[in-house]
Parts: C-alpha cells; structure tokens; sequence
C-alpha cells in the first residue's frame, strides 16, 4: 500500500504514510494561467493499493475537480485499488430535500467518487452519516471526537462542561463528555430555510463561573459559536473555547466569535488553517488498518 497526498492535504497525507510505514508518492501539481488543474504523479502506481489522501474545504468545486481527475487516473495509471480519504468532505450539509426542486447534492458527488473509480471511501464527521449509503463500495465514517477529547484533557481547561450549539451535534458533545469524564449537553439552533437566518436559544446550562467548550463538527460563518457564547458570557461562563472538526472559517467568523466572548478557536487539520492544532492523521492512520 502507498500513500498519495494530493494537492489539498499534502501535509496530512505526508503524516497518515508516516504513521503507517508506507511510502509516499508526490503528485507534481500546479494550475495553468486559465485556472485549469495539472496533476502529474512523479512516481509509477501499476499494481499498487493506493490511499489517496484529499480534502475539499473551499474552493469545493475545484477540490472535488481535483478529487474526481486523481481518482480516475490513478486508476488509468495501473494502481490495483484506490482508497480515498476524504478527511472534509464539501456539500455533505445539502443531504435532504427540504423544499421542492432541491437536489441532494451529496449524494450526487457520492455516485460521481464512486463512478471515477474509488474501492473505498473515508471521511471524518460527515455531517450525516446516513448519507454515506449511497455508495455501493465500503465507505466509512472516522470520528474526531477521540482526538478532540484527548486535547481537551492535557489543554489544563479545568472542569470544562462540554456543551453543542445545537441538538444536531450532541452527539459530539457526548461522546467528548463521556471520554473526559466531564458534563455535557446542548442548547436549541433553528436556521430559516430561505434566509439561512439562526437563531439560537439557551437551554438549562448553569454556566456561572464555569469553562465550557463549545464543540461541533463544522465551523463556517461563526455564527451559531458566537450566538452560544453569548449567551454563556451573559450566563457567567469563565472561559470559553471553541472547538470543531472542520474550522472552514469563512471572513469574518474568527473575529464574530472571539467578538462574542469565545477566548479560543480549535480545529483539526482535515481544514488546513490557523486554529487546526489538533490532528487527524492518528486516526485516519487506524480506520485504515
């Protein structure tokens, strides 16, 4: 098996082949003057299980080009199998039909991974994981809570109550309260379909003189965090972090949330940025073996 770190997660894919004792393959990668991606692998893959390692914060629709073209021709390059690892996987919130007309985007881009080629597929924090069914090929969902956990634990936040911003995520929350041992629960979002206005409502959280960590899977706008913190600031809360799996950070979110009283912002590396402290690779490294 070898590891090919495509041109969004070179450094993750470069830690996941560490981490497993597998060579690496570089792809040779640049856009041309019209904005059109060149990928060339620098190495022969004839006959090898390929696990290629590629993210799709945004540019989406770029990254996705990137993803499904890798696929595809690492396939019409002799590799045997190719496992794709897809540590943020873009669209995977468009995963019902709401309103009349809408296309379930991310199940359209399942089939299109599927059809380029792809033998299997992992993610990590899909937004739903029932989503994943639309794929005929082995497809996993990887949880980041452990590693999350695991960096709230020695970060010295003493006592944190884990709390999501809303009911879609408790189950992080959970999972991150229970592995440290500490209290957990949520508050209530509503989001208006047309507008995307949110609204968020404080449930019985006692946040007086408390650290508290506000946990999701994915941070955008900023928000939901900002609206939570708030609320826990008006409520007495002490200090507040904010942590996610995916800090996309469009303009303005990191500076909305520390605006609202948010003293830090965390993430993990399946979005290369500022705040991505935490990594993955430890386990993406596992779900493969």
């Amino acid at each position: 098996m070898i590891v090919v770190p495509g041109p969004s997660s070179m450094k993750l894919g470069e830690q996941i082949a560490a981490l497993l004792g597998m060579k690496r393959v570089a792809v040779d990668y640049k856009n041309f003057p019209d904005g059109e991606s060149y990928q060339r692998l620098t190495e022969s893959v004839d006959g090898d299980d390929v696990v290629l390692v590629h993210t799709t914060y945004p540019n989406q629709d770029k990254r996705l080009i990137e993803l499904l073209i890798m696929i595809d021709g690492l396939k019409s390059l002799g590799a045997s199998k190719v496992r794709v690892v897809v540590p943020y996987m873009a669209y995977a919130r468009q995963d019902t039909r709401f309103r009349e007309g809408e296309v379930v985007s991310i199940g359209s881009l399942f089939k299109m991974i599927q059809s380029a080629g792809a033998d299997e597929f992992y993610t990590v924090d899909l937004h739903k994981e029932a989503s994943l069914s639309t794929f005929g090929i082995k497809a996993r969902n990887l949880y980041a809570t452990d590693v999350i956990a695991e960096y709230l634990i020695h970060s010295g936040l003493e006592e944190p109550y884990i709390l999501s911003p809303d009911k879609g995520a408790i189950m992080i929350a959970k999972r991150i309260g229970e592995r440290m041992g500490a209290e957990y629960g949520n508050f209530e979002k509503t989001r208006d379909r047309i507008t995307g206005a949110i609204t968020v409502r404080g449930e019985k959280v006692d946040a007086r003189g408390r650290n508290v960590a506000i946990v999701d899977d994915l941070i955008s706008t900023g928000g939901t965090i900002a609206n939570a913190a708030k609320i826990l600031k008006d409520g007495g809360a002490k200090r507040i972090v904010a942590l996610c799996s995916h800090p996309l950070l469009v303009a303005g979110a990191y500076e909305r949330m520390r605006g609202a009283g948010v003293d830090e912002v965390l993430g993990t590396d399946t979005v290369e940025s500022e705040v991505s402290k935490i990594s993955v690779a430890p386990l993406i490294a596992k779900g493969l073996q």
